[in-house]
């Protein structure tokens, strides 16, 4: 009878440990999307405010989602690190 239960025991760990990956990952995805709102939604006000420094804003725009997406795709990678 207990070797039937640890056999149960170790199926649902294997179950609950993917779907927490997914949920884990959908949390990480989060603070990215959030991000890249605020980097966007403030390059524009800056945008409209001072248009002879599009140049400048707009390069500083682009590294800031380079590196919100570069936390996404880690949050990703650690999914399968960790399993």
């Amino acid at each position: 009878m207990s070797a039937a239960l640890e056999l149960v025991n170790l199926a649902a760990k294997d179950t609950v440990s993917g779907n927490v990956s997914a949920i884990g990952y959908g949390l990480a995805a989060i603070g990215p999307g959030v991000g890249v709102g605020i980097i966007f939604g403030n390059g524009t006000q800056a945008l409209a405010r001072q248009p002879e420094a599009a140049g400048l804003i707009r390069t500083n725009q682009i590294m800031g989602f380079a590196f919100c997406e570069a936390l996404a795709l880690i949050g990703i990678v650690m999914g399968f690190v960790y399993q």
